[in-house]
């Protein structure tokens, strides 16, 4: 295999980033260039540069850049005058958007939800799941995960694990628990278990809970895959305990591994579901907090939010929903993807003393260390490939191609983070993240 470096080029002038721009963006500073176009699995700099994009917005894009289909319909619609903001307000795009949704992905699944309109961001569906787990039971705590990432206001916040993140509160986090995810002590202790028996436990401190908030991989916090049988029994304690059970499928959702729902082949029917990201599926701001019909207790008013009728997304998501999920070719389609990626990746790293993290077209390699990542992911960029990290210290390697991603180059990218691998991991090195 020989993978050719792309020619150096130079960075934008940043000039007027460093003037207006907060200090806060990250993302700029691993990829320094100015991106002025994209289509598909590619993305282009000002000056000519070609990158393979495995960021994919962070599983927003799960259809690639601009897909045709789905950018059709949003011209079609902007031209015909469509209504672009509507608040809550009944709108032709959103009646089609409900009606598509149901029947495309809630009947088949035998699934029954209402559909709240959040504010448009991934964590304005988990304030919502959260204030409305607090709403109808009446309770205050709610269990979250080691290692989780639910989003970035203070409800959210405080359910997500990462203490770089939650410094930046200013304020106490308040009202959740933190208990170890599935694997988290390693293979032999039974998380699952040990929920169970602190809840069960009067003495132990840990108030009855008004939710489980749980993903089933987690996206940020270093691609930990909770296995089926710890979800079912998740949601068996869940509903023992009078607990809502919460799947945040943000980033897992819309196909990223494998079905509409992250949870399908589970078994399991959750309470309430939160949903963003590829929702909209053209990377336009887009979330819904679904509930089992008899949790809708909000009154009118009670929760709202300004974005929250973003009839262009609701174009782009029907679309979407009928291009890709009226049957399951697709489903079966990006699982042929995730197998292909999972053997591209063990071999990595069987070769190099590594371990392999994730489901589906979510995976990554745990290369041990944030130093090491940040060389590969540096070396993938100058090479053509954008790729980011995940987990407590950004120690994975985190694939999240497109699902639609044409073979070859789904097969060239995976060349160049092996190269760039076994550059940053030489053979004398291999052990240093065996598991």
């Amino acid at each position: 295999m020989t993978v050719e470096p792309k020619p150096t080029r130079a960075a934008p002038d940043v000039a007027l980033y460093e003037r207006m721009e907060s200090q806060v963006r990250s993302y700029a500073r691993a990829m320094p260039r100015q991106f002025v176009r994209a289509e598909g699995e590619w993305m282009h700099d000002d000056q000519g540069g070609r990158y393979l994009d495995f960021l994919s917005g962070c599983s927003s894009l799960n259809y690639g850049h601009n897909h045709p289909i789905l950018k059709q319909a949003l011209l079609d619609y902007i031209a015909a005058d469509g209504i672009t903001h509507g608040l809550d307000l009944h709108t032709e795009a959103k009646a089609n958007f409900l009606a598509t949704f149901e029947e495309v992905i809630l009947k088949p699944r035998n699934l029954d939800y209402r559909v709240m309109f959040t504010g448009p961001t991934g964590t304005n569906a988990v304030e919502a799941a959260l204030k409305l787990a607090r709403k109808v039971t009446g309770r205050q705590n709610v269990i979250a995960f080691t290692n989780g990432f639910h989003g970035m206001t203070l409800g959210s916040l405080a359910c997500t694990g990462n203490a770089g993140k939650r410094g930046g509160a200013g304020v106490p986090l308040n009202h959740v628990s933190h208990e170890p995810y599935d694997g988290y002590y390693g293979p032999d202790v039974d998380t699952a278990a040990l929920l169970d028996q602190r809840l069960s436990d009067p003495s132990s401190g840990l108030d009855a809970p008004a939710a489980i908030l749980v993903e089933t991989v987690q996206g940020e916090g270093g691609l930990n895959a909770a296995s089926f049988d710890w979800l079912r029994r998740i949601a068996e304690i869940a509903k023992r305990h009078g607990a809502l059970l919460i799947i945040d499928d943000i980033q897992a959702g819309c196909g990223r591994t494998g079905g509409f729902f992250s949870f399908e082949n589970t078994g399991i029917m959750p309470d309430i579901v939160t949903l963003a990201k590829s929702l909209s599926g053209m990377g336009l701001p887009f979330a819904v907090t679904l509930f089992r019909p008899e949790l809708d207790q909000w009154e009118p008013g009670e929760h709202n939010g300004t974005f929250r009728g973003n009839n262009h997304a609701f174009v782009t998501a029907t679309a979407a929903l009928r291009h890709f999920w009226s049957d399951d070719r697709f489903a079966q389609d990006v699982e042929r993807r995730g197998n292909y990626l999972a053997s591209r990746l063990q071999h990595m790293a069987d070769t190099h003393g590594l371990s392999v993290r994730g489901r589906g077209m979510m995976r990554g390699i745990n290369v041990g260390s944030g130093e090491i990542s940040s060389r590969i992911t540096k070396a993938a960029f100058d090479r053509g490939l954008i790729i980011e990290t995940s987990g407590p210290n950004d120690e994975i390697v985190k694939v999240l191609a497109p699902l639609t991603i044409d073979d070859a180059a789904f097969a060239r990218g995976l060349d160049i983070l092996e190269a760039c691998v076994r550059a940053a991991l030489p053979s004398s090195a291999s052990s240093i993240a065996a598991e």
